[in-house]
């Protein structure tokens, strides 16, 4: 019998020179679901990823990607970057996920939503962030999950400006090097911000370390795309969130 589909299709909207998004969601879904992409454009890959780049991708038209994503006839759509709506701010993030329900007729799930899905679920307050974006996009997120209820109480930004490609090769040693340097005793949760950012490879190992939940980009959209489509066993070691009970 073939486990490997089934149960669910994931449709994945990810910006075009992303490499982690799709492998990350590949690692920790659980059998029966399959994966479908489409591709997104919008930004200029030469250019470095910062606020005005971000901005640009979340504003950009979503038709022709998500016209061909939806041949696979997916259960729930992911938009699969978390700085293109963060730099947008709250509203445009559900209006966003809003209008690619209407549209596509599947549940959807935004990357910078989910972490807000997240956190929610964990009842954090307070938390520590941690990306590799631009310090703008940095001060913008943080904004953002203010807005929402959620204090940061440290922030950990890489030393040097990263390039698309700099961004996805960050390892998980130096992701999880990130992480620690987000973590405050007043934390509830540690948040890493950015779908291609090599997050989930670490996450049960800072949760040891930190002796906190951690959340990622990818992990959260993953929990609340089960949690859309009442998917409830627990996945084991990709930190807490997906690990309890649903």
């Amino acid at each position: 019998m073939n486990t490997s589909r089934g149960r669910a299709r994931f449709g994945v909207l990810v910006p075009f020179t992303n490499t982690n998004l799709e492998p990350d969601l590949a690692l920790m879904c659980p059998a029966g679901i399959s994966l479908h992409v489409a591709r997104m454009g919008g930004y200029d890959e030469d250019e470095i990823p910062d606020e005005s780049q971000m901005h640009g991708l979340g504003a950009a038209d979503l038709d022709e990607s998500l016209r061909l994503l939806l041949g696979a006839k997916p259960d729930v759509v992911l938009y699969g970057c978390t700085s293109a709506t963060l730099t947008h701010g709250p509203q445009f993030d559900r209006e966003l996920a809003t209008r690619i329900s209407a549209e596509s007729g599947a549940k959807t799930v935004t990357a910078a939503g989910a972490l807000v899905h997240a956190l929610t679920t964990l009842g954090a307050k307070r938390i520590g962030f941690a990306s590799p974006y631009v310090p703008a996009i940095n001060n913008m997120a943080i904004g953002f999950l203010d807005e929402l209820g959620f204090e940061t109480v440290q922030r950990s930004e890489v030393t040097q400006t990263l390039d698309n490609t700099g961004q996805g090769a960050l390892d998980p040693d130096a992701v999880f090097q990130l992480g620690l340097a987000a973590d405050h005793p007043k934390a509830d949760v540690l948040v890493l911000s950015c779908t291609d950012m090599r997050s989930v490879e670490t996450l049960a190992r800072l949760e040891i370390a930190v002796g906190k939940p951690v959340i990622s980009s990818n992990q959260a959209m993953l929990f609340q795309a089960m949690h859309l489509l009442n998917l409830k066993e627990p996945i084991q070691g990709f930190g807490q969130l997906l690990e309890r009970p649903r």
